[in-house]
């Protein structure tokens, strides 16, 4: 029987995803960049899945305050991630972190103990989100040291020559203070703990709850408030390997990041008889497009846009006019077949944006619907999509209001 099977109980994994990623200098959050088949984020979580499959109940995952949108996109970014969790009947909840990691996995515990699957839970894992290469060793060897002794941590050996400090008046050097060794310490004895940690559940909620009614808030992981209300934590094999992501030094390419813009142009003459459909919104008007889908010339163009971004062809080759298929077609899925195929060469939107050239009727009371309506499509936030309009002062086709017309670029990016 398997170490797996003979765990008490369920587990539960706590992914922390709340800091602000200011060291990593990507202007990105370090758990949303690509990596893998999706994100960072992803690439941590999928490996617990893998592991322990339905000895894992439910997956909690905090996030900063205005990041919940990101959030869930980049765990999603790994299109196995929902088969996964539907396969092994893993349960996913977010919430929203603290101030600091100690405050955010004490309301991600909580969170947990409101839940059906808190009841069920023996075991917590607490694990970073920014550590992706965590491996299945890793997570059995702590799980088995946790079920034995009641908390573990994975760590490996000090390697570096270890010194205490001591910082000098004036000058500046580390940390802004001229400092100067005050001693060395034994590297046989000192060990560097990483994640995931793991625990007795409803031990270390309540160590965490103790310490937030004594307004300690100097625990800098776990196994410091576990520590601190319950005794030692014993050591289970970590790796190299499991490193977290603090620069972008630490990605594989460091911060070589591909960068791809896109331009895409449509224009479509304005009939009557016919719809008129802007980014997926029915805006009331007398005449519509003429065109052999829908005629949605600002979804035409950002189809264009990404399909040349990623070399990927253009809408014509992908939807033909000549195919009767077409005929009449949604854009919107047409949009979304083909940022499906940008998305499977690994390419993720980093923004839109759009020039839509109409002369009525006005534009601007339809505009946040149309960025909405965009967002769904590509599944990414509304302030990742904007669009202007402008008219042709009543001059040629589009003053004399015989067209339509909409040009787009974008910004795409692959690790």
């Amino acid at each position: 029987m398997t170490m797996m099977t003979e765990m008490r109980n369920k587990a539960a994994l706590v992914l922390t995803a709340a800091g602000s990623s200011t060291r990593i200098g990507t202007g990105i959050k370090k758990e949303f960049l690509p990596l893998g088949k999706g994100s960072v984020l992803s690439e941590a979580c999928s490996i617990f899945i893998r592991t322990l499959g339905k000895k894992l109940s439910i997956i909690v995952i905090t996030y900063p305050a205005d990041k919940r949108t990101q959030t869930e996109e980049a765990f999603f970014s790994d299109p196995d991630i929902r088969r996964l969790l539907e396969k092994h009947s893993i349960k996913l909840i977010f919430t929203e972190g603290g101030g600091t990691r100690q405050e955010s996995v004490r309301k991600a515990l909580e969170a947990l103990a409101e839940t059906e699957s808190g009841e069920q839970t023996g075991f917590v894992l607490i694990h970073d989100a920014a550590r992706p290469w965590v491996n299945t060793e890793i997570i059995e060897d702590v799980c088995k040291a946790a079920e034995q002794y009641g908390a573990a941590v994975p760590a490996v050996p000090a390697t570096d020559t270890l010194a205490a400090t001591e910082s000098l008046d004036g000058g500046k050097g580390l940390d802004g203070q001229e400092k100067i060794i005050r001693s060395y310490l034994d590297r046989k004895s000192i060990f560097c703990l990483q994640t995931p940690q793991c625990f007795d559940f409803q031990k270390l909620l309540a160590a965490h709850r103790a310490a937030a009614g004594e307004n300690r808030n100097d625990c800098t992981d776990d196994t410091t408030v576990w520590t601190a209300y319950y005794g030692p934590v014993h050591l289970s094999k970590g790796s190299t390997a499991n490193k977290k992501i603090t620069f972008a030094t630490d990605i594989p390419g460091g911060t070589t990041m591909k960068i791809r813009t896109g331009l895409g142009y449509d224009l479509h003459r304005l009939t009557e008889g016919r719809k008129l459909i802007i980014g997926g919104v029915d805006i009331p008007f007398e005449k519509g497009e003429d065109g052999h889908s829908d005629g949605d010339v600002l979804l035409h163009a950002i189809t264009d846009a990404l399909l040349g971004a990623a070399g990927l062809g253009d809408i014509g080759e992908l939807f033909p006019p000549s195919d009767d298929r077409w005929k009449g077609a949604d854009s919107r899925k047409l949009l979304k077949e083909a940022w499906q195929k940008v998305k499977d060469e690994g390419w993720k939107l980093e923004n839109i944006d759009c020039v839509i050239a109409l002369e009525r009727p006005k534009f601007l009371p339809y505009r946040l619907q149309v960025r909405e309506s965009i967002a769904s499509v590509l599944e990414c936030p509304a302030e990742s999509v904007f669009v202007k309009a402008k008219t042709g002062e009543k001059i040629g086709k589009i003053g004399r209001g015989e067209a339509v017309e909409a040009w787009v670029t974008c910004l795409i990016s692959h690790l």
